[in-house]
């Protein structure tokens, strides 16, 4: 018997709605936030505010291109956290009387693993390759930076986090000195093309175990430019190649010398990314060349799977759903989950 999952993310600042059919995606949409840029961060009561606006017609779109409609969707699956609670509630709010009213099961996602579920969304025109169990997982974005273990679907085991900041916040608050636009990181990765990654050094901190920590390196970073901008004004214009290729040479270094270690103390091979950050040029390279050099089988995921949506929302919902794990409707979101 086929199964239609509709799934609806609303953590952030990304409106997404998606459809699912039997593991194979149909339709992804995904209505951004530009208003953001202009105060350098993610409000969050204008997160809310735009989120309302945005699901009522993103999943209405989202159900005409996938050709479905709203009596042939089997259950809804939305994130219920972590994120910002304003801009989660809206989309818990939506998927909880979208159920109600079609009297359907009602399918509660952790954003987290849904991420890393991403690898396993299959598409009718590509080649469907899906890591085999057990998979080790780097999740890193602009909120979080993790090593995960997966045994299976629903069962996962978190080797390292980061102590203090993220990977993705790293690039965002460096990019802020250099007076860069929000969010900076893909202005980072184009820039960093065409610099030297050997430029410059800055602190990478030295934490035991899995965990990360990147409050040094932004640290360090901050300090560099002051004392160059004091005795060169114009320091970052004549550098703002070098300066990008050496800062994310140093955050992609720390990245995946973790996650080799974690590969070898786990014996795991297959290797994968996920998260925003995951769609940096330099990571996705990086991870090339380790797999080759060491013999891992690599999964790297479609741009379009890297940042929020609910396309990896919809895949962690139909496994949920082949389990039987359903929600009920005085379930709330979590900002922390």
């Amino acid at each position: 018997m086929s199964v239609t999952i509709l799934a609806i993310e609303s953590s952030c600042d990304d409106t997404s709605a998606a459809v699912i059919r039997d593991g194979y995606l149909l339709s992804n949409l995904i209505a951004g936030q530009s208003i953001h840029m202009e105060y350098g961060g993610v409000v969050p009561e204008l997160a809310s505010r735009a989120h309302q606006a945005n699901i009522v017609p993103v999943t209405d779109t989202a159900l005409k291109k996938a050709r479905v409609r709203a009596d042939e969707i089997d259950a809804v699956a939305f994130t219920r956290g972590p994120g910002l609670l304003g801009s989660l509630l809206v989309g818990t709010s939506f998927a909880k009387g979208f159920a109600l009213s079609r009297e359907i099961p009602l399918i509660e996602v952790n954003h987290l693993q849904a991420h890393v579920l991403a690898h396993f969304i299959l598409d009718k025109g590509g080649n469907n390759r899906v890591p085999e169990f057990p998979f080790l997982c780097l999740l890193v974005s602009g909120g979080h930076t993790r090593i995960i273990s997966m045994q299976n679907h629903s069962e996962m085991t978190v080797l390292g986090n980061t102590i203090d900041d993220a990977a993705g916040e790293a690039f965002d608050k460096c990019g802020k000195v250099m007076d860069f636009p929000y969010p900076a990181g893909p202005l980072i990765d184009k820039l960093a093309a065409t610099g030297n990654r050997h430029a410059f050094r800055f602190a990478r901190p030295r934490i035991k175990g899995h965990d990360f920590s990147f409050s040094g390196l932004k640290t360090s970073f901050l300090y560099f430019l002051r004392d160059a901008l004091a005795e060169q004004p114009d320091f970052i214009e004549m550098n703002k190649a070098d300066l990008c290729a050496s800062l994310q040479h140093t955050i992609v270094s720390i990245l995946v010398d973790k996650l080799v270690k974690a590969s070898k103390q786990t014996g795991i091979t297959e290797i994968g990314i996920a998260g925003g950050v995951s769609a940096n040029s330099g990571l996705r390279e990086a991870l090339r060349k380790e797999g080759l050099r060491r013999g891992w089988n690599i999964y790297i995921p479609h741009v379009s799977y890297t940042t929020d949506n609910a396309a990896m929302i919809g895949i962690a919902g139909y496994f949920k759903y082949l389990r039987g794990e359903f929600a009920d409707q005085d379930i709330i979101p979590l900002a922390r989950y």
